[in-house]
C-alpha cells in the first residue's frame, strides 16, 4: 500500500510536488485545512513565496497543527521557501517560521529570480545522492545547523540538503527535475514510520 503523502497547497509549485511524490511511489493529497493533515503519513512543504505561505498558513489555522503533525513523528520535507518555514529562525526579512529544523535560514540568499541556477551537488554527498543536480530559485542558505542536524548534500560548500531525524529542508527545487531521490527519502521515512 502506497503512502499518503500531503502536500501544503496554498501557494507555489504544489502540483509538481504532487507529480514528483508519485514518480517516488507515494500516493499525494493537496492540503489547506488542518482537517486535511488526518490519515497522511508525511507531509510536504512546497517552495514558493515564504511570505505569502506563512500568511495563509496564519488565516487558516495551520501553525500549531503543523507543528503537532511533526511533533507526532510525521516525515516532513521542506523546499525552498518550504525549508525557510521549517527553520527554527528565519534572517534577511524574516517570516514567522515552524521551528521544526534546528538551522537559521537566509531568505533570498543567492539574489533574485535572474540569479537562479542549476548546480551539481558536491562530492561526498550522503549514501545514494552524489551526483544531484539542484535547481535554485531565490533561494535561501541555511547557516548555523544545530548538533542534531545531518548536512546530506552541499554545493559550493553550502548545506543545501539536510536532515534532522525525519524533517528534511532542501534550499534547491527538487520537483523540477526528473530525479525522484529527494522525494524518496521521505518516501522512505513514512514508509518506516509505517512498518511497511
Amino acid at each position: 500500500m502506497k503512502p499518503v503523502i500531503g502536500v501544503l497547497a496554498i501557494q507555489g509549485d504544489f502540483a509538481a510536488h504532487a507529480q514528483a511524490l508519485a514518480r517516488a511511489g507515494a500516493e499525494a493529497r493537496l492540503v489547506r485545512e488542518p482537517k486535511e493533515l488526518d490519515g497522511l503519513d508525511a507531509l510536504v512543504l512546497p517552495g514558493g513565496e515564504s511570505t505569502t505561505i506563512a500568511k495563509g498558513m496564519e488565516r487558516l489555522g495551520l501553525f500549531d497543527p503543523l507543528r503537532a503533525f511533526a511533533d507526532s513523528g510525521h516525515p516532513v520535507l521542506g523546499t525552498c521557501a518550504g525549508a525557510i518555514l521549517l527553520a527554527r529562525a528565519v534572517e534577511h526579512h524574516p517570516v514567522p517560521s515552524l521551528g521544526l529544523v534546528d538551522v537559521v535560514a537566509v531568505r533570498n540568499a543567492y539574489g533574485t529570480q535572474v540569479d537562479s541556477f542549476i548546480a551539481p551537488a558536491d562530492a561526498g554527498a550522503a549514501a545514494g545522492l552524489a551526483g544531484l543536480r539542484c535547481v535554485f530559485i531565490r533561494a535561501p542558505r541555511l547557516r548555523e545547523p544545530g548538533p542534531g542536524v545531518e548536512v546530506l548534500v552541499r554545493v559550493d560548500g553550502e548545506p543545501v540538503l539536510v536532515r534532522q531525524g525525519d524533517r528534511f529542508a532542501a534550499t534547491f527545487h527538487p520537483e523540477l527535475g526528473d530525479d525522484p531521490r529527494v522525494h524518496a527519502l521521505l518516501v522512505g521515512a513514512a514508509r518506516r514510520r509505517r512498518g511497511a
